[in-house]
């Protein structure tokens, strides 16, 4: 099984690291210090009671690598549109790709039975640029749930609770596609099971990045400070209340309850969120996919978000104050 990590960093590299370490034909797609790391000693992955490293094919370059049967795309989804077109030589024609799930995903509707089926999400895919170059048909959907960091070029540190890579196919079928994969996930370690409603599991996913990265962002706390911080809490849950609404006006189930959401959040105590990672070392925060997902699933929804909107809004003006936001 060839399967690319479009992206190696924090998430890619737990990912790819784990496949390899069970058995997959593992290539990562890099730049800069990090990839030269992995060339030179290999991929390390530690925590959770584990600590290994495994050899790996990394590149700069997708066109070293030919037709996979998997791509991970692991990227920043801001950073995704830029790679379409030197992705297309890992796309052979049974090519299965698994997209950021950061925000909801431009291919969310396909083949969604409802008012909605095949809506194009024109702000999370301008110019149906990645349902033409990807292609929903490819896609299958899952969450990544890792509190992992790029500690050092070629290391990668998983903090926090256990990893899960829920994962299933926009049907709820389970292909043969998606049980080699889920196999190969599982031969490595990682717990990947397998969803039959996976879009439930993309709000879960995504109303946690949008509600504790702006919580963090803003406060400039780890997720252990808010154990101590109920009225910071409370702002959180009205923001997840308004946008499990708009799942449930769009027929979504979210399942798991908000109360067990919080507590794994706030019990990952020493875990920095990635947008305050990314404000700690000068990075371009990753806000525009979220936004764009409220603004594109409150419409389609018919329901507003108030808090939501007045947290992005704070969000967005303190990443132009520190120099990591753009927009």
């Amino acid at each position: 099984m060839k399967v690319c990590i479009y992206g190696a960093g924090a998430i890619g590299g737990h990912i790819g690291g784990h496949l390899a370490r069970g058995g997959a034909e593992v290539s990562l797609i890099a730049r800069g210090p990090h990839l030269e790391a992995m060339r030179r000693n290999g991929l390390r992955v530690y925590g959770d009671g584990l600590d290994f490293t495994v050899p790996v094919a990394a590149t700069a370059n997708p066109a070293d690598l030919g037709p996979q049967d998997y791509v991970f795309i692991t990227l920043k989804s801001h950073q995704v549109d830029g790679v379409l077109e030197a992705m297309q030589p890992l796309l052979g024609p049974e090519t299965a790709v698994i997209p950021p799930t950061t925000g909801i995903p431009w291919w969310y509707f396909y083949g969604l039975e409802g008012p909605h089926r095949d809506r194009r999400l024109d702000r999370l895919d301008p110019d149906g640029r990645q349902w033409r170059l990807i292609g929903p048909e490819r896609a299958l959907g899952c969450a990544f749930w890792t509190a992992a960091e790029v500690v050092e070029p070629g290391v990668i540190h998983q903090d926090g609770l256990r990893a899960a890579y829920p994962i299933g196919e926009p049907d709820g079928s389970e292909s043969p596609r998606l049980l080699r994969l889920v196999e190969a996930m599982t031969a490595g370690g990682l717990h990947a099971p397998i969803q039959t409603d996976i879009r439930g599991q993309i709000w879960t996913k995504m109303i946690n990045s949008l509600c504790w990265n702006q919580a963090a962002f803003l406060t400039e706390a780890i997720n252990g400070a808010f154990q101590t911080a109920p009225d910071a809490v409370a702002v959180v849950r009205c923001m997840m209340a308004e946008m499990e609404a708009v799942a449930a006006a769009l027929g979504a189930t979210i399942p798991v309850a908000m109360e067990k959401r919080i507590a794994m959040t706030v019990n990952a105590t020493d875990h920095t969120m990635s947008m305050l990672q990314d404000l700690q070392r000068g990075r371009p925060i990753e806000i525009d996919v979220l936004a764009d997902s409220v603004a594109e699933m409150s419409a389609a929804a018919g329901v507003a978000t108030p808090t939501v909107d007045a947290l992005l809004a704070l969000t967005k003006l303190k990443g132009r104050m520190r120099g990591v936001y753009g927009g």
